[in-house]
């Protein structure tokens, strides 16, 4: 079955295509608009109209793409900065009458679980042994499973947010030191902007390409490191850096600073990094739900 997925995140939309069938998501094509809709969230706790438009702009062409490309069921779902806004149903109304679309607000509990499913596809490894990480825009989702029980931490704390509020090594640690003993001695896989961006920077990638990107392993030092060389860049400089977004520039700092911080906490080596996410997550639930419907299960 072909699917379309438009994920409405704080500093992204994104768009998964897909053939999805019994425990395979099989991507066609996937794209990603930098829509900032959570700008100056923090500050007002409502979307500007200029942020709105944009976004809702972005998944109508998303919308309209799936539509071009056959997919038999288009879903849209919106996380941290949709799930904040005091005028976000201003905003799920653009969209309705842009797309038809009716937009499905995760709660951070859906998101965790839709991004852990998601991002363990395509990887051999022990989900009991296992963390997921996704740094996104306004939030830090942490989900691993405990004694057959999916477990998860939304913290307020992403690479937008961070960006807009300011905040060093110490305040993120304040923030992630809680659940970083729960997490210790896991193998971490890392999703979201942030980390898929590190491994494209690392890799000098001229143009993104999901292939290289999933699965890269990712070491500490080689954060750290590029960290360093970021950070001794001007805005300008480091919008003209191999392998990152220039849209991205501007809040790549805070992300890393982060996943600096999550990895000293842990002591982790590094990370698997896993271009397969929360899009993915939803994908594949979505056709499950029509075979439970098809054969009448609940």
């Amino acid at each position: 079955m072909r699917v379309g997925v438009i994920d409405i995140g704080t500093n992204s939309t994104r768009y998964l295509l897909a053939e999805v069938g019994p425990q395979v998501v099989d991507r066609v094509e996937t794209a990603l608009k930098t829509t900032r809709l959570g700008e100056g969230l923090v500050a007002t706790g409502r979307l500007s109209e200029q942020a709105m438009a944009r976004t809702a702009a972005a998944v109508a062409e998303f919308w309209r793409r799936a539509q071009t490309m056959g997919a038999k069921r288009i879903i849209a779902v919106a996380t941290c900065a949709v799930r904040e806004a005091a005028n976000r149903e201003d905003f799920l109304t653009l969209i309705r009458r842009a797309t038809g679309l009716e937009v499905r607000i995760l709660s951070g509990t859906e998101e965790a679980f839709y991004t852990f499913c998601g991002a363990m596809t395509g990887l051999a490894f022990d989900p009991d042994e296992t963390v997921v990480i996704d740094i996104g825009g306004g939030s830090t989702e942490i989900i691993w499973m405990e004694k057959g029980r999916l477990m998860a931490r939304s913290l307020p704390l992403g690479a937008v947010r961070l960006t807009e509020q300011g905040g060093g090594a110490e305040t993120v640690a304040h923030v992630l030191a809680p659940v970083a003993s729960k997490i210790t001695g896991r193998r971490i896989i890392g999703t979201g902007g942030t980390i898929t961006t590190l491994a494209a920077v690392a890799l000098a990638l001229p143009a993104y390409d999901p292939a290289r990107v999933h699965g890269y392993e990712l070491q500490a030092e080689e954060v750290v490191a590029m960290g360093a060389r970021l950070a001794a860049l001007s805005l300008e400089e480091r919008r003209n850096v191999p392998g990152l977004q220039p849209e991205r520039a501007d809040v790549i700092l805070a992300g890393i600073r982060i996943l600096t911080v999550l990895l000293e906490l842990t002591g982790a080596p590094g990370l698997t990094v896993s271009e397969h996410d929360l899009l993915y997550g939803v994908a594949a639930e979505a056709v499950d739900a029509v075979e439970r419907k098809l054969n009448h299960r609940p």
